[in-house]
């Protein structure tokens, strides 16, 4: 084992990252070494790096945590095993984790955000909670093309639980890009009517071709209209009039706005996406819809072995959403990606010498 870890490290506020080595951290019995087979780039991550969004842990910080990997120190049991890190690793003891709301474990840990992340050679991190791939998902998907699952598919996955989404119910999704898409086709796996809401016709007709019922490209409409729209196609769709589930994934003010506005009687709002905007809402509403409002954050790692079954399965289909290149070109894909550049998720592939 080399005794030198390589990152790509972020030093300053909207500046390039730059390339390092670290000493090998000494590992103890609750922790594992994992290479990196590949790490996806987040919103969250653009957040830290591009908008101020403070981290737990001073720069200089290397971000990412959507990783996927293989232990190659830690436990014997796990050794060898090809492993998704859950992008929040609770303590496992305290009172929320007992109750079963580990996601929100004031105790947690995040790669890239408490510690060094995944664009990096390897990482260090609590093995407790490591998701192990079986080797049949991994004849039809690459390792790093499943680093997604450590954010951007479980989390929808978790909201989604979250929600009491029924089948026949009407989902609609606003955002699909990166996290929405996968919430609305998880969705749909869930047996509900989908629409997806956005602004770009290329992530609607991809979100169309994977199955979901309907889509609406809000660019241009007031939310009078696109609520009378939304309506006219659950007429279509057959969908209830009422106990409408809203997921807002955009991590916009106007997502979010348009979201509030859409809650009918006994709906139920989720709030997936993150924006630091702020915004003005009749609070009132749910109680006149006898409606709910929920937040989510991340996704328990018990959920885990679920989100990977949905693809072991064959009910999820992930290639098409998922685009990989060379960790090396972190500043570029950085770049292209707070500028909307790309229509799939981005993962970097350590190509370290």
């Amino acid at each position: 084992m080399k005794d030198k870890i390589k990152q790509w490290q972020m030093t300053e506020l909207k500046n390039d990252f730059k390339l390092v080595e670290a000493e090998l951290p000494v590992i103890n019995e609750n922790e594992a070494l994992i290479k990196v087979a590949g790490c996806g780039v987040c919103h969250t991550d653009l957040s830290f790096w591009y908008d101020g969004v403070r981290t737990k842990k001073e720069l200089p910080l290397t971000l990412g945590h959507e990783i996927s990997g293989q232990v190659v120190m830690g436990p014997q049991s796990l050794k060898g095993k090809n492993v998704i890190i859950p992008a929040v690793l609770p303590c496992g003891e305290c009172e929320l984790c007992k109750k079963g709301r580990s996601n929100i474990c004031q105790n947690q840990l995040m790669p890239g955000n408490d510690f060094h992340g995944g664009f990096a050679s390897h990482i260090v991190v609590p093995h407790k909670y490591l998701c192990p791939v079986p080797d049949a998902v991994l004849k039809k998907y690459k390792l790093e093309e499943l680093s997604v699952i450590a954010d951007a598919i479980s989390t929808p996955y978790q909201v989604i639980k979250k929600s009491e989404l029924e089948k026949e119910e009407l989902a609609i999704c606003i955002g699909v890009g990166g996290v929405g898409v996968y919430g609305a086709l998880i969705a749909k796996i869930m047996g509900a009517k989908v629409i997806a809401i956005d602004i770009n016709d290329e992530k609607l007709a991809q979100a169309k071709r994977n199955g979901v019922d309907a889509t609406l490209n809000s660019k241009g409409l007031d939310i009078k209209e696109i609520k009378t729209k939304v309506k006219e196609i659950a007429k279509e769709l057959g969908a209830p009039k009422y106990g409408w589930k809203i997921f807002e994934f955009s991590g916009t003010a106007q997502g979010q706005d348009l979201a509030f506005n859409l809650i009918t009687f006994t709906s139920t709002l989720s709030i997936v996406g993150f924006t630091m905007n702020k915004l003005e809402v009749r609070l009132s509403n749910l109680m006149a819809f006898d409606a709910k409002l929920i937040g989510t954050w991340g996704c328990k790692p018990e959920l885990y072995p679920e989100v990977v079954d949905l693809i072991a399965t064959g009910k999820l289909e992930i290639r098409d959403f998922v685009q990989a290149f060379p960790m090396s070109s972190i500043n570029e894909v950085f770049q292209n990606t707070l500028a909307h550049k790309y229509s799939k998720r981005s993962v970097l592939v350590p190509d370290f010498n």
